[in-house]
């Protein structure tokens, strides 16, 4: 499985942005998608992700503002982030949560920037 992420950018405190992934591959193999993200000198954190029965998992810092959809037709996870504040600056993952022969394995696509401004 491929992950293309895109969407991220310089946005100001209290802005939106929404990020997109799109999977190819072998995406009928895919458990769950999601986000992480890391800032500078921090560990990287699960933002949110959605399993493919529709389940849904948020960090409560993002609770209320940010929502993970998907679109099955075209393969393709959406993070809608609202009320963006400062904190929320790092760098964007797309995660996937793959189903190989034995076990699962992790799929990453590149990292996107996200920039609040004060």
């Amino acid at each position: 499985v491929q992950l293309q992420a895109s969407g991220g950018g310089l946005v100001q405190a209290g802005g939106s942005l929404r990020l997109s992934c799109a999977a190819s591959g072998n995406v009928f193999s895919i458990a769950t998608t999601g986000w992480y993200r890391q800032a500078t000198g921090k560990q990287r954190e699960l933002v949110a992700q959605i399993a493919t029965g529709g389940s849904t998992n948020y960090a409560d810092s993002v609770k209320g503002r940010f929502t993970i959809s998907r679109d099955n037709a075209n393969n393709t996870v959406y993070l809608q982030m609202n009320s963006l504040k400062p904190e929320d600056t790092a760098v964007y993952y797309c995660h996937a949560a793959v189903a190989g022969t034995i076990s699962f394995y992790n799929s990453w696509g590149q990292g996107t920037q996200v920039t609040v401004s004060s």
